[in-house]
């Protein structure tokens, strides 16, 4: 942890706003007043570390090429370089518990939660885990309790990805060849099970429900992910699954707003100025005030880019909240997202160009480079 030290000179956004005012930081918390010594970062923004509430990019740090996985820890120590580089100082790991195998599979899931539970704690940034369950995965039910209660997992989303439509009509289903690849099963035998797992879909609205009961009992937060329609929302929010992640349609967000359902979107999808597969835009749903946070998705610099390009539309805080307070505050994590007096010293430094200086998470320099890091040592 770094020696309690403030920053002059820089424009601190504070809840009530930015100023120049300085920003304290000891033992770990923002502090008031002018502990320790003096850091001056003229030209500079300091912003609250990003609480990156989505994102599977860490996959490619774990087996940079197909089967390439050696040890995982390795791989998310690497992550955590690559997080703090972005401004990322909490970020939750969407791992997959899906019939599509390889590192989606149940058996790469349970190894980087175990992975994940012995590199925790080796850094102040916050690696948090989410299963995303695909919901026809009956039998293994039993399975994912027991791994949310003994690795602690705090988030679960449910998932359809079952090509149903085209399982209904009999025609050949898209991608079957290459998924069968990644799973390590013959196209036969990959086409066979989701062939089974379509056949009990009448049985899954009662079970998951089941399901998703049992682990709210546990206090895990529930969300659902791509909902199509309002009445699909609905359904979820009726299981317990309050989060909206990644709604597809204007009549999904719109249902999910109305009833107070958090609304997760990608920033990705605002770098693009529109969804790559045709859906909803993630900028009109921040522009109607529906979006409780943007996620990285699939790429990690993506929550600041997008955030500093709405800030010209939207303002720098209503657009940064969305990166910081807000997922905090999705998630139940009081203790970060906004510079205030008694919360983690989780903040940003960047330049006027939006790069990054300097990250620091719960007073641990992560990341500082250039101008900022000849300040801090001064």
């Amino acid at each position: 942890m770094l020696p309690d030290f403030h920053i002059t000179g820089a424009q601190v956004l504070r809840p009530s706003g930015s100023d120049d005012a300085p920003l304290g930081v000891a033992g770990g918390r923002i502090v008031a007043g002018t502990p320790g010594r003096a850091v001056a970062l003229p030209g500079w923004r300091v912003l609250p570390g990003i609480v990156d509430i989505h994102g599977d990019g860490f996959e490619r740090h774990l087996a940079p090429r197909r089967g390439a996985v050696t040890d995982l820890r390795r791989g998310l120590r690497s992550l955590e370089a690559e997080l703090a580089a972005n401004g990322i100082t909490t970020a939750v790991l969407a791992q997959f518990w899906s019939w599509e195998g390889g590192m989606r599979g149940p058996e790469f899931a349970l190894a980087m939660l175990g992975a994940l539970a012995e590199v925790r704690g080796s850094f102040a940034t916050t690696l948090l885990a989410q299963l995303r369950v695909e919901t026809h995965l009956l039998e293994d039910y039993d399975r994912i309790e027991a791994a949310v209660a003994r690795f602690g997992v705090r988030y679960v989303v449910f998932n359809d990805h079952l090509p149903h439509a085209a399982l209904e009509a009999g025609r050949k289903v898209p991608r079957l060849t290459g998924q069968a690849l990644k799973s390590g099963r013959s196209p036969a035998a990959h086409l066979a099970l989701i062939e089974a797992l379509h056949a009990r879909r009448a049985e899954v609205p009662e079970a998951v429900a089941g399901l998703a009961a049992r682990l709210a009992a546990r206090g895990v937060l529930l969300g659902s992910h791509d909902d199509a329609a309002a009445e699909g929302r609905a359904a979820w929010r009726a299981r317990g699954a309050a989060i909206a992640e990644f709604p597809e349609t204007s009549a999904a967000v719109e249902a999910a707003a109305r009833a107070g359902d958090p609304v997760v979107m990608g920033a990705p999808n605002v770098m693009r100025g529109g969804s790559h597969a045709g859906k909803i835009a993630a900028a009109e749903v921040v522009r109607a005030g529906q979006c409780s946070a943007l996620a990285s998705d699939y790429h990690y610099p993506a929550p600041r880019i997008a955030a500093l390009a709405l800030a010209e539309e939207i303002g720098l805080q209503a657009a940064w909240a969305l990166v910081s307070s807000g997922p905090a505050g999705v998630l139940g994590l009081d203790d970060r997202g906004r510079l205030d007096a008694g919360l983690r010293a989780d903040l940003v430094v960047v330049d006027p160009a939006g790069d990054v200086g300097a990250v620091i998470s719960g007073g641990e320099m992560r990341y500082c480079a250039g101008a900022v890091a000849r300040a801090f040592i001064a």
